[in-house]
């Protein structure tokens, strides 16, 4: 059981919070939380058009890119606290070492990293030397080690559901705790907000369950009233259909194929309940997700 220790204070001393990836599936939860609870924050993105038509104007926005290092320092003025997600076209780790070596400058009192479930036994992963660089620079850390996005099967794995009927994935009969990003978000926005209270924490969260992509079609199936399958395939053809059909970037293919290689592994199925322990309340499972997101396959 994981014990939470808290840190009494005299008032806020801490101040803004830069959230990166604030336009993705885990950011921009992220920034959502972070303002119901009240910190100030920054969201940050390449594309500031994009962070105004989800955040509006009043949200603070800056222009944001780990390729430029020139975006550093105005994206890190006066904050103290960091969400930390590397983006999926980044598949070689050494191209986010100069922002956590700029982090390292500002004396953060926490950065909050979205890393990998299991990655603490796999070294192949970028996410593994990230955590040993930020461990590394004595940079204060919270590790957020998620299970399976469920927004893989609305995002990247929506076309083919959508106009086929069918996901491709594979991994064969192997299981998957699935977790929300939206619950992703909540936790790690938790974690930023008492920043002294998690320093140096790893936490592995997951959904309530972990199911097989049977389940999953099986699911899909009732909620869209119409018959979802999924094939058994072979991991190098499906890598190959991403690529040469698909036409998705080869790195991320590769970062992609990485990740279903662990879930053959098993590594993607233990559940735990950090989740609930942290925030009080159970994480969203695959069938309430599902029909929150019907819209993705219709």
């Amino acid at each position: 059981m994981i014990k939470v220790y808290y840190i009494k204070y005299r008032g806020k001393i801490w101040g803004k919070i830069l959230i990166t990836g604030a336009s993705g599936n885990v950011g921009q939860y992220v920034a959502k939380y972070a303002l119901q609870n009240g910190d100030n924050v920054i969201v940050a993105a390449r594309n500031i058009e994009k962070l105004t038509l989800l955040f509006g104007q009043e949200v603070n926005k800056v222009k944001f890119d780990f390729a430029d290092t020139t975006t550093f320092e105005p994206a890190l003025e006066n904050v103290d606290r960091v969400f930390l997600m590397r983006p999926p076209y980044m598949g070689d780790y050494h191209d986010l070492i100069p922002f956590i070596e700029a982090v390292k400058q500002h004396h953060i009192k926490l950065i909050c990293f979205l890393s990998l479930m299991g990655i603490e036994h796999n070294p192949i992963p970028p996410h593994y030397k990230i955590e040993k660089e930020i461990k590394h620079l004595h940079i204060p850390y919270s590790f957020i080690r998620p299970s399976f996005f469920m927004q893989n099967i609305s995002g990247v794995h929506a076309l083919e559901i959508k106009n086929f009927n069918r996901i491709i994935v594979p991994v064969g009969n192997v299981l998957t705790s699935f977790i929300d990003t939206e619950d992703i978000g909540k936790f790690s926005a938790r974690i930023l907000h008492e920043p002294m209270n998690f320093q140096n924490t790893a936490y592995e969260i997951t959904g309530p369950e972990a199911i097989g992509y049977n389940k999953v079609a099986k699911i899909m199936s009732e909620e869209l009233h119409r018959s979802i399958i999924y094939p058994k395939l072979n991991s190098r053809v499906v890598q190959r259909y991403w690529t040469e059909i698909r036409g998705l970037d080869k790195k991320y293919v590769k970062v992609m194929g990485m990740l279903y290689f662990m879930t053959r592994r098993g590594l993607a199925k233990r559940t735990s309940s950090t989740y609930y322990q942290v925030m009080g309340e159970e994480p969203t499972n695959f069938r309430q997700f599902v029909k929150k997101h019907l819209r993705s396959w219709q």
